[in-house]
């Protein structure tokens, strides 16, 4: 049953699943469970994976996550050749014909989403809301739709709209804007500089009055806001993503276990949460991490039941 699970997802290492990740998953009960190109090899394959998965919570509808952006982003690349589909790509789609693009996302996304379905999964980490930069760092490039905010959040608000009525739920990130960072993330701490005021005006702006089930966070400090933690780690940028950008649904911190959070697994999953994250995302497969995480995280509470039956019925 769902008040039983825990408050965290993690990734598994192969294409199969193992008796210890079974019996991790039985017995720490996560929120769900992380695809990436490690675990997919073919569609057969896939869907043996994710039914195995799903038939140790006997749920049909178990959270299964998956990154398909499209273009750099494409977990299923032994499957399908996304990489021309760049987020960028329909940006300037969009350019070029403002009326055309409803037509051509179309035309993508339920293709996406039917293969989706077909392997089990029922939430897609996207759209990248970030706003893409000039001399910053490589992590966001062609993943952001463009330079232009009003761009970003019209194109991220049909991206959303699209994929819930192909019944797959949507990601927003990273939350609350990854455009500015010099650095990767997933390496070293990026520091932005920027005020509030400009951060509100531009970056910030994109995650407003979204209409996505999730939201998934920046490992990034932001200097004028907090100078100490990162946002993942900051309940005053968790305080503005909820006052300031309103967004009222789950919030999703990004892989605990990348190299922008400065402290160890617990401290990661503990300080997340103590931030005002919902859910704790750990995605290597290792196993001794993936246990820490699940010590440390807690079971349900009341808002994240809440939003769960809001997306078993977004899905159904």
């Amino acid at each position: 049953m769902i008040k039983y699970r825990k408050s965290f997802i993690v990734g598994l290492k192969g294409i199969s699943i193992s008796k210890k990740e079974i019996s991790f998953l039985k017995k720490y009960k996560p929120w769900g469970v992380i695809l990436f190109s490690r675990n997919i090899k073919s569609i057969e394959q896939s869907q043996k994976l994710v039914a195995k998965i799903k038939s140790i919570f006997k749920d049909i509808n178990y959270p299964i996550l998956i990154d398909q952006e499209g273009g750099r982003v494409s977990r299923l690349e032994k499957i399908i050749n996304a990489k021309v589909f760049s987020a960028n790509y329909f940006a300037l789609k969009y350019k070029k014909n403002k009326k055309k693009i409803s037509h051509y996302l179309d035309i993508y996304i339920n293709q996406i989403c039917y293969l989706l379905r077909e392997l089990g999964v029922n939430i897609n980490t996207v759209p990248v809301l970030d706003i893409r930069r000039k001399n910053t760092s490589k992590i966001i490039g062609d993943r952001s739709f463009s330079q232009n905010p009003r761009i970003v959040k019209k194109l991220g608000s049909l991206f959303i709209e699209k994929f819930h009525k192909n019944k797959i739920a949507s990601v927003i990130k990273h939350i609350p804007g990854h455009g500015l960072a010099l650095t990767d993330s997933h390496l070293k701490t990026p520091l932005v500089k920027k005020s509030l005021k400009y951060l509100l005006k531009n970056d910030f702006s994109t995650f407003k009055k979204q209409k996505s089930l999730f939201a998934m966070t920046a490992h990034i400090i932001y200097e004028s806001i907090d100078p100490i933690n990162t946002a993942t780690h900051s309940k005053k940028i968790i305080s503005i993503i909820r006052k300031t950008i309103k967004f009222k649904n789950v919030i999703i911190s990004d892989d605990i276990s990348m190299k922008g959070l400065k402290f160890s697994i617990e401290n990661n999953t503990i300080k997340a949460f103590n931030a005002g994250c919902n859910i704790v995302l750990h995605c290597n497969g290792r196993m001794s991490e993936m246990i820490k995480v699940a010590k440390n995280s807690p079971k349900l509470d009341s808002f994240l039941m809440k939003k769960t039956s809001e997306f078993y019925k977004l899905i159904s």
